[in-house]
């Protein structure tokens, strides 16, 4: 896994061993920040379930400004805060060691400002992105101009989206999974 362009392009990332996440393959990632790429220069970036912190680190060396990473498993969090110092892009981040829903909850008592871009790649199969995007709702992190994507497997069931007050955007589908793309609804 690498980076794929901008400040660190072509630096490799290290992931985190074991089967307890899914590292977003280089392939991908390319396809999807050739979508994303308009979104991204200045962007408050905000990775869930961020695993290695790929997907931050490229929006970071992208052009983002400010990227917050979240995962709640010590592996993950150690290899995250190792690829921002090799990639020089610890500045510009900050890495929260704690569940989602938890660091939901903090960074909207802190009274953040909306992101500009929210990645989510929960565990397939839980209904966490359903969860997610119901607590991110309510909260100031998100407003009608925040593009959400979310990775999620190809049986996954999006009708949710539209009855939590979302606009589906885009539902991208790969071999394997797919990234859906959203907007809170005005």
């Amino acid at each position: 896994m690498r980076v794929i362009a901008g400040t660190a392009r072509s630096l490799p990332l290290k992931t985190v061993k074991g089967d307890a996440t899914r590292p977003t393959t280089d392939r991908i990632k390319e396809t999807l920040f050739n979508m994303l790429n308009p979104y991204i220069p200045g962007a408050r970036f905000l990775d869930l379930f961020a695993g290695s912190g790929g997907i931050g680190i490229e929006a970071l060396s992208r052009g983002a400004v400010h990227a917050v990473f979240v995962d709640n498993q010590k592996e993950a969090v150690k290899c995250i805060t190792e690829n921002l110092l090799f990639t020089r892009l610890n500045e510009k981040a900050e890495v929260l060691s704690t569940d989602v829903m938890t660091a939901i909850l903090r960074l909207s008592d802190r009274r953040e400002e909306p992101f500009d871009v929210i990645f989510l790649d929960p565990p397939y199969e839980h209904d966490l992105e359903k969860e997610v995007l119901k607590l991110m709702r309510d909260t100031g992190l998100v407003n009608e101009d925040t593009l959400i994507v979310f990775e999620a497997s190809l049986k996954t069931d999006i009708s949710f989206v539209e009855e939590l007050g979302y606009e589906l955007l885009k539902d991208k589908k790969y071999k394997t999974n797919r990234h859906v793309w959203v907007r809170k609804e005005i």
